[in-house]
């Protein structure tokens, strides 16, 4: 029996939580109206929500109207996804680049370091970097020549093409130099890694259980270190790597692991949010607070309809440890949290 000892504790430590131990229920509010859309304007889907460093709140959702122009050699689909901006308060500010050719399917929108604002779309294969004004600074991927509706199933091993072509991508992320992660994690099953520049360095990951393996990529964030979290929602853990894409060790107490997000400072916190599939919308939806050892320290929040209950989490943003955006597939909406 003592022999073995340290596999049972290594297996503990993987989990994060001691066995047998319950999880502490985290108090929480959510703020009611912390969105105020003028009138006629509605949120569908919300695929993405990140604040930059003013407070500013951004949301990318499904929603608007698809359109379909056909040329002489390829048709032009784009719509069906709007970015809007909001400020500190919650008051609209403006939408962004409305009718853009590379929004169709919002899969998520982050914020790097320096403000620039990054919409990850899931439909036309595009990640595009937007200045603080608004304007298209860089852009990753490229839209196919054609965007069957629905989807072909993926084929191949999920590895996808070395290159910065992807297959229905769902997050991105920065390191402290600059570096660009992409799960490109629905079609693939793989994290893409560029450098500031935006040139295609590496990628790993393929379909599978094994370690480095995906069943898929929801969502990706990288600590200060440079370490890059993978969340493995159908394997049910996050996955951690090194800046090189090499496995390090992974977390398999969060479940269907959908959103992830990472806060700043000395003693940085993990979110991960065990969202419930759209095919039962009934369990789970939880979401927990980790440290980046995998230790757990608390959850909150559940299933449901109502404030303080979670719809299919697609996105978190944590600029504040105690302050929390939360962007919700299922019920159309965006809460903030306050955390006590």
């Amino acid at each position: 029996m003592k022999h073995m000892m340290p596999a049972l504790l290594a297996a503990t430590l993987i989990a994060g939580i001691p066995a047998g131990a319950q999880v502490a229920e985290i108090r929480f509010d959510s703020v009611p109206n912390a969105l105020q859309l003028p009138a006629g304007l509605y949120l569908g889907e919300v695929g993405g929500v990140a604040t930059n460093s003013r407070g500013d709140i951004f949301v990318y959702t499904r929603t608007g109207h698809p359109t379909v122009t056909i040329g002489t050699a390829r048709p032009f689909a784009h719509g069906g996804s709007r970015l809007f901006q909001f400020d500190r308060s919650g008051k609209f500010v403006r939408e962004i680049g409305k009718d853009s050719y590379g929004f169709m399917f919002a899969a998520e929108v982050r914020v790097d370091p320096n403000d620039n604002l990054w919409v990850v779309d899931q439909m036309t294969n595009m990640v595009i970097k937007f200045d603080r004004q608004g304007r298209v600074a860089m852009l990753l991927g490229r839209k196919a020549e054609s965007v069957p509706v629905p989807a072909r199933p993926a084929t191949g091993d999920g590895s996808g093409q070395p290159t910065d072509l992807f297959t229905r991508p769902t997050d991105v992320a920065w390191d402290a130099a600059g570096n660009i992660f992409v799960a490109d994690g629905l079609g693939n099953a793989r994290v893409a890694k560029f450098d500031k520049d935006g040139k295609f360095v590496k990628s790993w990951g393929k379909k599978g259980t094994a370690n480095g393996e995906f069943a898929d990529v929801r969502s990706i964030a990288v600590d200060a270190q440079g370490n890059v979290y993978a969340a493995d929602g159908g394997n049910k853990r996050v996955q951690v790597f090194d800046n090189d894409g090499n496995f390090k060790t992974a977390f398999t107490n969060v479940g269907n692991a959908q959103a992830l997000c990472i806060t700043k400072g000395a003693d940085p916190i993990l979110y991960v949010s065990n969202s419930n599939p759209p095919n039962d919308i009934d369990r789970d939806g939880e979401i927990y607070k980790m440290h980046l050892d995998g230790t757990m320290t608390g959850k909150f929040g559940r299933a449901g309809k109502l404030l303080k209950e979670f719809g299919t989490v697609n996105a978190i943003d944590c600029r504040e440890e105690n302050t929390l955006y939360v962007a919700e597939v299922g019920n159309l909406r965006v809460q903030k949290l306050v955390l006590h």
